[in-house]
Parts: C-alpha cells; sequence; structure tokens
C-alpha cells in the first residue's frame, strides 16, 4: 500500500506566483492508496527542501533550506525556516513524511511559490488620465504600449495593481481570470498587486500591451456615500519581468510613454451598471501595429503613499453559468428571463442586430404582482447595462467593472431589430472552494442549506457584503462575525477572513474601537457629522468581530499567525470597551441592536454588556493559545467581574433577564454570564418565551445564529428541531415555502399578508439569517474542531438526531482532509458510518447503546446516554439501540 503526500499549499494556495511574506506556511494532506481501508495511521515526522532551483531538488538539495527530519505530526501551517529569500523569485519545494510506525513515505510532487517585490522592485509610474470635469459616471480609460522581445523567453510574469479596477491584454488575449481586480481595500492605506504568469502570450518580436482602468470602489460609487471615496483619478501600475534563455532579464512597465484614449465603454459603475458602445471599439487596439496617433500620452501620478503588498485571499472569479429556466414576453414587448436562481454577477448575451441598435437589460431579484421587476428596493443602485451594436454579426455582450444582484432580467429591445442569439447568468464570488456537502432526507431543510450556501457565494465578494443589490454593499463586520462559522463549514474561506481581518484593523481607530464596516468606506468622517451613533465604530456585536473572526479561523483551519496579527488590536478593542463602560456595565454602545428582530426589543445596555463579556473571555482563550500568560489572568479576571456585573445589573432573583427577549437569554447562556443557578431558570424561560410564540423565533441577526445551539446544550434539542421544521412565519422554512432560492434579509421581506415589506431596506440575497448552518454541522450532523487541536487534528463527533430527519449524508474538507459522517434511524435503531483523513483522530459519541461496532474503535464508557469511542483515521460504521431520550421529537 502506498501513501502520498498530495493537496500542496503555500499560504492556502497551489503554487502561488506570489506571497506576501518571507516566511511562507506550508501545509499538505496525507492519502493512502486505499484511504477506507487505512486506520490510525498518523504522522510521525516529515522533511521539507525548500530550493532556488528545481533540479536541486532531483538531488535531494534544499539550499535555501532542508528542515530536517522533524518529529512531528502537524501539517498545516509549517513556517518556512531557513536562508533569507528574496524579492520577486521563484522558489521550488517538496516534502516527505514518516507515518504511525515510522515508515518513510517517499516525496511529494515539486511545488513552487514566488515571493513579492520590494519598494525599491518598482520600476514604473502610476498612470491614468486626469479628467476635468468630475461627473458622477465617468468612460473607462484605454491604455497601450508597444513591447519589442529580442531574444527566447524562458519565463514572463506581470505584476499589476490599480487604485480602480483593471482588466490587462497581451497580443489580444486577457491575461488571469480574475474579475474585479484588484479587490476592495482602504486605499488610503494599502492597496493589493496581483502576479500572472504571461509567458505564453508573449512572443519574440513585436508585442503589444493593452489595459482597460476602471474607477472601481476607488472613485466609483460605493456605500451609500457617492463617488470619489478614496480618490477622483483612477490610476494603475503595472511591471513585465521577462527571464531569457541566455540568463538575462528585462523589465518594461507603465510610464509617461504610455499612450491612453477614452472607448466603448462610456461608464462601467459598481452600483449604477455599465452603459457599452461597441461602435467606439478599437479594432486590434491589443495587437502591434495598432495606430494610436491620435491618442493621447498618458498622465503620470505621484508615487501610491500606502502599502503596496501582493494579493491577500482569494481573487473573484467567473464561478458558474447559469441558464434561463422559463422566459416571456409583457405587455410592454420587453423579456422577462427567470433564471431559477438569485445570484451575484451578470448577463452574458450574444446578439445580432443593425448598427446603432440599443439593447438594455435590467436585473432584479424578485417580480411585482403584475410580472414585472421589483426594483423599489434598489433604492440609488442601478442594475442596468445598455449595449449599442456596430453591425456586426453575433456580438458577444458582458459588462466590466459592475455586478448585479438578480434572478430576474429584462431585455428591452429599443430598434425591435434585435436577435438574441444566447444568453446566460454568470455567477462570480472571492474563490473560496465548497467544503461541505450535507444533504438531510428533509428536502426543505435541503434547500434551507442550498439558499445558505448561495447566500454566502452571492455576499463573499473580496469582502463579505450585505447585499449585492442595492446601493450599499458593504463589509459589515456584525453580519460576517455571526456568520463566520457557517461560512467555515459551507467553503474555505481561511485566506477570504485573512483579508478581511486586514480590513478591520485598517478601520480601527486610534482609541481602540473596531467598525461597522470594513474596510472603512468614507464613513470616519459621516459619522463626524451625525447627530446620532448609527455610524458609531463601536456598536456591539459588530466591533466584536475584531475577536470572533480570528478566534473562529483559528479553531476552523488552526490558523495561529490570524491569532499573532490580531492580538494587539484584540487587546485595545477590550481596553477601549472597559474604558467606556460604567461599573463594567456598557451603555447603549449597541445601536443596531438586535438588528431586524420580529417583535422583540432587547435593551442594548443588555447586548452591549454581553457582547463586552464574550470578546473578553475569547481574548482570554487567545492569550492562552499564544502563551501570554499574564493577560491571560487579567482578562480571565475581568470576564468574571463582567459576569457578575450582568447578574448584578439585569439578572432576577427567579432567571428572568432585563428585556426578556429570546435573544437576551440566548446571549447570556451561549457567553456564559450566567452562574448555575441562574442557567436552569433562564433557559426554561427561553424556552416559555418560544412556546408561547407559537414554537417560532424571535430573533434577530445577533441572536439568530446562537438560538439552536443554546436549545439545544441546555435540553431543549426537541424545541430547537421545531424551530428548524417551522412553516410559519416567522422562520427559516416560510422563505423556503415562498421560492426562496437564498437567505432573504428580512424575516418579513415578503408575506403572504402583507406583500413587500419597506422597500427602504429589503434584501434578498443577505447571508446573516442564514447562520443556523453552523447547528446543522456542529449539531445535527455532529462535525465539530476542538480547539485544544485546531484545525480538525482533532475532531469532535457527537451527532444529535431528531425532528423530522431520518438520515444525513456529509462531507466536509477540512485542512486534514475529507471527514465523512452518515447516520439514519430506524425506529429504535441508529446507523451512523464515519470516515477520517490520515493523521487525525476523533472523540466519537454516539447516541444510545452501540451494539455493532466494524473498526478498531477504542470504546471509552458511556455517558448521557451515549457511547464514547476513540477513532483514528480510517472507516467505521456502528449501529446502536436507541430510546426517546437519545433523539429529538416533533410534538
Amino acid at each position: 500500500m502506498g501513501i502520498n503526500v498530495v493537496r500542496l499549499l503555500v499560504e492556502d494556495e497551489i503554487n502561488p506566483l506570489v506571497i506576501g511574506t518571507d516566511r511562507p506556511r506550508f501545509s499538505w494532506n496525507i492519502e493512502p492508496d486505499y484511504p477506507n481501508k487505512q486506520w490510525n495511521l498518523i504522522q510521525y515526522a516529515y522533511r521539507i527542501l525548500v530550493a532556488d532551483n528545481e533540479e536541486l531538488l532531483t538531488e535531494d538539495n534544499g539550499n535555501m533550506w532542508d528542515s530536517g527530519k522533524v518529529i512531528s505530526d502537524l501539517s498545516i501551517y509549517i513556517t518556512y525556516n531557513g536562508m533569507a529569500l528574496s524579492p520577486g523569485t521563484r522558489y521550488f519545494y517538496k516534502i516527505q513524511t514518516w507515518h504511525s510506525d515510522d515508515e518513510y513515505c517517499g516525496w511529494s510532487d515539486v511545488g513552487e511559490f514566488g515571493t513579492g517585490l520590494s519598494t525599491q522592485d518598482w520600476s514604473g509610474d502610476w498612470v491614468g488620465r486626469l479628467d476635468r470635469e468630475e461627473k458622477e459616471l465617468v468612460p473607462a480609460s484605454y491604455l497601450r504600449q508597444e513591447l519589442f522581445v529580442g531574444k527566447p523567453i524562458v519565463r514572463a510574469v506581470l505584476y499589476a495593481t490599480a487604485l480602480g479596477t483593471y482588466e490587462t491584454w497581451f497580443n489580444g488575449y486577457r491575461v488571469g481570470d480574475h474579475i474585479l481586480a484588484p479587490g476592495w481595500t482602504d486605499y488610503s492605506q494599502r492597496a493589493f498587486y496581483q502576479a500572472f504568469d504571461v509567458t505564453n502570450i508573449l512572443h519574440e518580436g513585436d508585442n503589444a500591451w493593452g489595459i482597460i482602468l476602471g474607477t472601481g470602489w476607488y472613485s466609483g460609487n460605493i456605500g451609500m456615500m457617492g463617488t470619489r471615496i478614496y480618490g477622483k483619478h483612477p490610476s494603475c501600475l503595472m511591471q513585465l519581468q521577462i527571464e531569457y534563455q541566455d540568463g538575462t532579464n528585462e523589465i518594461f512597465c507603465t510610464d509617461r510613454s504610455w499612450r491612453i484614449s477614452e472607448g466603448p465603454i462610456l461608464y462601467s459603475d459598481m452600483i449604477k451598471g455599465e452603459s457599452y458602445d461597441s461602435r467606439l471599439e478599437h479594432e486590434g487596439w491589443t495587437l502591434p501595429g495598432f495606430n494610436d496617433s491620435e491618442w493621447n500620452s498618458a498622465d503620470t501620478f505621484e508615487s501610491y503613499n500606502g502599502v503596496l503588498q501582493p494579493q491577500n485571499g482569494p481573487p473573484v472569479r467567473i464561478i458558474k453559468d447559469v441558464a434561463p429556466i422559463s422566459s416571456y414576453v409583457t405587455e410592454r414587448g420587453t423579456t422577462i428571463y427567470d433564471f431559477g436562481q438569485n445570484i451575484t454577477g451578470w448577463t452574458a448575451i450574444t446578439v445580432r442586430g443593425i448598427a446603432g441598435s440599443r439593447i438594455s437589460i435590467n436585473h432584479a431579484e424578485m417580480l411585482d404582482q403584475d410580472g414585472s421587476l421589483y426594483t423599489l428596493n434598489l433604492r440609488r443602485a442601478v442594475q442596468i447595462c445598455h449595449y449599442v451594436l456596430n453591425g456586426e454579426d453575433n456580438q458577444c455582450f458582458q459588462p466590466h467593472f459592475t455586478f448585479h444582484g438578480f434572478r430576474y432580467i429584462e431585455i428591452e429591445d429599443l430598434n425591435k431589430d434585435i436577435t438574441v442569439i444566447s444568453i446566460s447568468a454568470k455567477v462570480i464570488h472571492s474563490d473560496t472552494p465548497l467544503t461541505g456537502e450535507l444533504t438531510t432526507s428533509d428536502e426543505l431543510v435541503n434547500k434551507l442549506i442550498s439558499n445558505i450556501q448561495w447566500g454566502q457565494r452571492g455576499n463573499f465578494l473580496s469582502v463579505p457584503t450585505d447585499c449585492p443589490q442595492r446601493d450599499e454593499r458593504l463589509g459589515w463586520t456584525g453580519d460576517a462575525q455571526i456568520f463566520v462559522r457557517t461560512a467555515s463549514y459551507n467553503m474555505n474561506v481561511a485566506g477570504f477572513f485573512r483579508k478581511y481581518m486586514v480590513d478591520v484593523l485598517d478601520a480601527q481607530s486610534p482609541e481602540g474601537a473596531f467598525p461597522d464596516v470594513a474596510p472603512d468606506a468614507g464613513w470616519k468622517v459621516y459619522k463626524g457629522i451625525s447627530s446620532s451613533k448609527w455610524f458609531a465604530p463601536d456598536n456591539a456585536g459588530w466591533g466584536d468581530a475584531g475577536v470572533i473572526i480570528p478566534w473562529t479561523i483559528y479553531l476552523m483551519y488552526g490558523d495561529l499567525e490570524i491569532l499573532r496579527t490580531s492580538y494587539t488590536a484584540m487587546k485595545r478593542w477590550i481596553d477601549y470597551l472597559k474604558k467606556n463602560s460604567d461599573g463594567l456595565i456598557r451603555p447603549d454602545y449597541a445601536n443596531h441592536a438586535d438588528w431586524l428582530s420580529v417583535g422583540a426589543d432587547t435593551p442594548k445596555d443588555v447586548l452591549a454588556t454581553a457582547y463586552f463579556g464574550y470578546s473578553t473571555a475569547l481574548f482570554a482563550r487567545i492569550a492562552k493559545v499564544l502563551g501570554n500568560h499574564d493577560d491571560e489572568r487579567e482578562y480571565r479576571q475581568l470576564f468574571e467581574q463582567i459576569r457578575e456585573s450582568f447578574i448584578r445589573a439585569y439578572v432576577s432573583a427567579d432567571g428572568t433577564i432585563k428585556g426578556d427577549t429570546q435573544t437576551v437569554y440566548v446571549l447570556a447562556l451561549y457567553f456564559d454570564l450566567l452562574t448555575p443557578e441562574f442557567k436552569q431558570k433562564s433557559a426554561k424561560r427561553l424556552e416559555e418565551l418560544i412556546v408561547s410564540n407559537g414554537d417560532r423565533l424571535s430573533t434577530g441577526f445577533l441572536g439568530v445564529g446562537y438560538l439552536l445551539p443554546v436549545l439545544t446544550e441546555n435540553g431543549l434539542g426537541d424545541l430547537a428541531y421545531r424551530l428548524l421544521h417551522q412553516e410559519q412565519f416567522p422562520s427559516w422554512l416560510y422563505s423556503v415555502k415562498h421560492g426562496a432560492t437564498t437567505i432573504w434579509e428580512r424575516w418579513d421581506g415578503w408575506t403572504e399578508e402583507k406583500g413587500f415589506q419597506s422597500p427602504s431596506m429589503n434584501s434578498f440575497n443577505h447571508y446573516s439569517l442564514g447562520s443556523v448552518g453552523e447547528w446543522l454541522y456542529r449539531y445535527v450532523v455532529g462535525i465539530e474542531p476542538d480547539d485544544e487541536q485546531p484545525g480538525f487534528k482533532k475532531i469532535k463527533i457527537e451527532p444529535h438526531p431528531g425532528g423530522k430527519l431520518v438520515s444525513i449524508n456529509s462531507k466536509y474538507q477540512s485542512p486534514y482532509g475529507e471527514i465523512r459522517v452518515e447516520w439514519s434511524r430506524d425506529k429504535d435503531r441508529f446507523h451512523m458510518s464515519v470516515n477520517l483523513p490520515v493523521n487525525t483522530h476523533t472523540e466519537l459519541r454516539i447516541p444510545g447503546e452501540v451494539i455493532l461496532a466494524n473498526g478498531p474503535a477504542q470504546f471509552i464508557g458511556t455517558e448521557q446516554n451515549r457511547s464514547i469511542f476513540n477513532v483514528g483515521s480510517g472507516s467505521y460504521t456502528f449501529e446502536s439501540v436507541i430510546s426517546s431520550e437519545n433523539f429529538y421529537r416533533i410534538s
């Protein structure tokens, strides 16, 4: 039997062309040829070789680093510890491992990575166009330059960035597949750049280089704040580095010799859509020999004062094509198409028509009662793309620097002489691969799971946005923190949230307050003229994202570095909260409250103090993980004091908590703010509130994610299942029953009695209320990382069967490999199969008394009607006898 080292990653990427650190971290998986039959296989040791020449590795020579044989069972985030890496350089590596019985595994395939450029390595100028007239919507700029390559090429790498958005081309070929590059940051502080291998599209002789430059987040419309938040004029900086066969190198870059012009993109705006006139296209402008004599010289800009660093996190890409499922012609003569799924992206269309004819495509999430597009909820956003034809056959159109949130489109042909050849919807989002798959025996629950995943797809776009359609699309921190655990089960978001935490840290105030939104979108100034705290930088549940997100990423991926890099900022946040409290009671620094709760007004001071306690408790745990024991003791003691203050101020002798809403009990229980004598009373009161509400919830954004976990942990799992299966408003399945394909922003986004909620704030693609996905994985399936060995090195598996569910089939691609859990129940029999990846182990808690076990599972004993086993890698099956105490029924 062979054992293979596979899935080699550097900083969570496969063969990255550029990384943003000089101490990269290596991760790998181990797979035997017959994984289902390999039990209890643990890595005993590893060895990593890094070289600056691939041929050296064939001789087992790591001239940059030879780790030697390291006795360790860790195979994620192993930090480079060799010679200093040079900027802008390509390196190669390979890994070998030994296993449980010190058996040598053999070498992996060769991986590679590239280092980033130093500040001194950038040779060119920032180029663009200095507009004399400031308009809301401006044309994109077209830039070009020709270059002569005089020798055979070994390798060519392009480094590219922009203050704005860009596409770049060589010899008629678009470079890379990134969308809306370089991504959204607070450009006043930092910008990212990307690297692309362009060896295959360059050649000896004459070559042409073209760039399209848009306003993007930098100077286009964003976040309800208008335009030019970060700057007035888009610009770009690019550098092409060529390595020749004779060993020499040459650099080409953007500078004042470049030519610039306007073109067919009359505007392409994040919020306002695109207008494209194909009669203005520059035929052959990215090919050698194009006559650009009528173009102008590009303007050059001052050097960028912020941090310029390699892209941190996955790029936005086109992930999927969706075809329409139906269409119909309206009374106005327009055609409406239904794609059957609410998505984020745009429409790609191929048409034929006479020159000058115009076609417009409008996008919307919902239809109004009369069958027309429902667009009232877009506010200032305009989800329309206009295209003017040039008369050529089969013209293909899709936008460049905008995106829409939609399920339906309406096509209007103003000239009535355009033929639509083909049409599809392009789904775009940050390229976070799917890691979780979960199918149950209940089709409505399966649809809910699908809606949760599609809500994540639609809103994870460079930052975790709140919605993809209206004039907002901001990186709300509270939304992100309540959903981050669900997000981590659905997709690999390790790099995505590392990038987002950079945005959060950049937006922290000098006093230590974390923000409502990140990247900052001009709110620092705007809130200064506001008479309310709406734009406060320290709202409870929102600012706390600065602690909750790093801790969650550490748990789910074993990433210590995100704790280290965020540590000082987290400590400043806790100290800020303490300083701005009154006897450790936080005033109403919770302006958003339990956002969009239903008929329940959670007091802001209760909520703010509860989150103060939670962030403090998490920070004490983080201090322990990092070995900062003085901080651990100090902030553990602070948490105890907060808990005492919370009980004294808000908890009555009968366990009633001020406000008496579902959310106050949920937060108090989940955040461990109650002593044992109050926990049982408060859990009972929570149960009473839910039952008296007709087995329906009333929680908003902050309460909803913790609701079902709290019920399950406090012996109320049957009630948790009743809430899951509830189909009446308000509930998760209410929207499912009424055709939702994503998670709605509001429980009452649309109801049978009232129709649409107020269009001033009513998104139908908004992931926050989908945080119930965490409970489905952690409790229904039962897969959870152990915080003593995070990243699923040690796995806790404890399913909680119940409700209408009679079977579960799940997969989760953890950092160490794929975990599979399946269970089914039939009368008093519970069947379960588990498959664990190499180099992991688990404590497995199976409902009931196990009567059959297949595989070398070590029986530990029983506890609370559960059979407990220690289990290593491999495939196992179990059968147990269960009683009514072992699962939760729907009464």
